[in-house]
């Protein structure tokens, strides 16, 4: 009896807020209120005066009203959304069997075990949602099985590669570098020399200028010791012969006072400049004059050294990475093996 009014007030507030009359209840009707479907009809009768305040005609359908009352009525109302909404009829079916009396879910005959599995199941289907631990489970498997595979197949792939490149077969070289060629020019006595000059004899070229500041030096230096190491180890001579790069100041008495400082054997070449761009470009090296102040300059340069055979046909070409014993260890391997 005390909910009455404590409702009653509450509905007066509401109606009062939107502008509307409190209801008119005699005291029979509040103490209708605390009945059990009360709040649901009077919810009816709230809508009914709610759509005639807003001009609306009322609901046609009073029966259907009237069903709202109904004791589970909530529950089916609920579980027609759920189906309604594109959930799985397991979910409405388990809302439905909810709203069942306790008494009716154990079923005819005293068997309550069999109602409380049935809640258990649908209760489980309801929290499983959409995807069950079973789904999730195939779903590991088969992203396993697809990386694992895809694995598999990546090794097969590597291993056919390696098979197909060791099938390939090691052809033999054909033909040689286009390095070298004929020339004419001044040896450090003031006499001519061309390439024939040297047929006959193993050659080491390198391409340099006097007034190297210590890269040519260096590199003189190493092909003297190498060609002595050679003629020690294997009883073979190399003739080292030193190209100019620097006409303009590498005069014949310039070239013959530089060689003299480093080997015995060694022969200087120089020539025009025609002549020495001419020899550059056949044993393809590269050389730029850089720094120019007056006459006194650098030049850039390849620092290559060149193997000939007695042909004066190009063999081998050693850089600056090379040290003394390694370069005449190189050498003797290629004379031997063109034996």
């Amino acid at each position: 009896m005390r909910r009455a009014p404590r409702l009653h007030a509450l509905l007066s507030r509401a109606l009062a807020f939107g502008g509307l009359p409190p209801p008119p209840l005699p005291r029979a009707q509040l103490q209708g209120i605390t009945e059990p479907g009360a709040a649901s009809r009077l919810g009816a009768a709230f809508l009914a005066r709610a759509l005639a305040t807003t001009g609306l005609p009322a609901p046609r359908r009073p029966r259907a009203l009237q069903r709202i009352t109904e004791p589970g009525a909530a529950s089916r109302f609920g579980a027609a959304f759920l189906a309604r909404g594109g959930f799985s009829t397991d979910a409405s079916a388990a809302a439905q069997d909810s709203a069942k009396p306790a008494a009716a879910t154990g079923g005819e005959g005293g068997d309550g075990k069999s109602g409380k599995s049935e809640q258990g199941d649908a209760g489980k289907s309801v929290r499983g949602g959409p995807v069950s631990w079973l789904s999730f489970l195939l779903l590991l498997v088969t992203g396993g099985g697809i990386i694992v595979y895809y694995d598999k197949e990546k090794k097969r792939h590597i291993e056919e590669l390696k098979n197909r490149t060791s099938a390939v077969k090691q052809e033999p070289s054909v033909g040689t570098a286009a390095i070298g060629g004929p020339f004419n020019l001044l040896n450090h006595d003031g006499k001519p020399v061309t390439q024939k000059d040297f047929f006959g004899k193993w050659t080491l070229l390198y391409f340099g200028f006097t007034h190297c500041p210590d890269i040519c030096p260096d590199e003189l230096q190493k092909m003297a010791l190498a060609i002595d190491k050679i003629k020690e180890k294997a009883k073979m001579e190399v003739v080292p012969v030193f190209i100019t790069v620097d006409p303009e100041r590498d005069t014949v008495e310039q070239v013959r006072d530089y060689v003299n400082e480093f080997h015995p054997s060694l022969i200087g070449l120089t020539g025009t400049t025609d002549e020495i761009r001419k020899v550059a470009r056949a044993y393809r090296v590269y050389y730029m004059k850089t720094e120019e102040e007056g006459s006194d300059y650098l030049v850039d340069h390849s620092i290559v050294m060149y193997l000939m055979n007695p042909k004066m046909e190009f063999v081998k070409f050693y850089g600056k990475n090379y040290d003394a014993d390694s370069l005449a260890d190189g050498i003797i391997k290629e004379l031997k093996g063109h034996q």
